[in-house]
């Protein structure tokens, strides 16, 4: 495992752990409309190393995991970490945008920056096939992201679970355009698989601009 990787993840474990032991360190630093709009807004970026509990820490490390080795390979350690801390970043905003007036919404986790450092794999090696627990055959990476996106937008119209869908699209986004901005490249040189990605996200802010969300 990359040291960067290890250490990300080593961080996110004590301070999830503290978090499952400590009450008033969670609530401290979990995203809360109501406390961010009062001005605390480092819980827009400490909110992401807090998680439910270990099955909820697994399954964001694990995808970490697996798809951290390829923005890393493609590109470097460094590159990754902007792309991990700017997907964090674009998921919470996202969700403030979203949520502004919910004062009481909370959420916690790293789906945001895991799911941006997802969607830049998928840019990166389009190719690559997934397999998924509940279906035999692989999946092409990039129908997997149209598939999640779209999913999550089905999550934020419904609202009937406690999944931060808004978090997760904020991240995509945010993993989408800075890997764009760092290989404007692929633009020219992907063109079909970049302007595939982006459908889900424009199909977004059609349905936020005409009141569908």
């Amino acid at each position: 495992m990359h040291p960067i990787l290890l250490l990300l993840i080593g961080l996110t474990v004590l301070t999830s752990f503290k978090g499952f032991n400590d009450i008033s360190f969670f609530r401290k630093y979990e995203f809360h409309i109501g406390s961010i709009r009062a001005g605390e807004n480092i819980r827009m970026f400490s909110s992401a190393f807090l998680h439910a509990d270990w099955g909820h820490f697994f399954f964001n490390m694990f995808t970490l995991y697996m798809f951290a080795p390829v923005v890393i390979n493609y590109m470097d350690s460094f590159s990754f970490l902007v792309i991990y801390f700017g997907s964090l970043i674009f998921g919470s905003l996202l969700t403030l945008l979203f949520h502004k007036d919910d004062y009481s919404y909370r959420a916690i986790g790293a789906s945001g920056a895991v799911t941006g450092v997802l969607y830049s794999a998928i840019l990166l090696n389009p190719d690559m096939n997934l397999y998924l627990f509940f279906i035999p055959i692989p999946i092409p990476a990039y129908i997997f992201g149209i598939g999640y996106l779209l999913y999550s937008i089905y999550g934020m119209k419904a609202k009937n679970d406690n999944i931060g869908h808004t978090a997760h699209f904020g991240g995509a986004i945010g993993g989408y355009l800075i890997t764009i901005l760092k290989q404007p490249e692929m633009l020219t040189e992907n063109t079909f698989i970049v302007v595939l990605l982006a459908i889900p996200i424009v199909l977004l802010f059609v349905m936020a601009k005409s009141g569908k969300l």
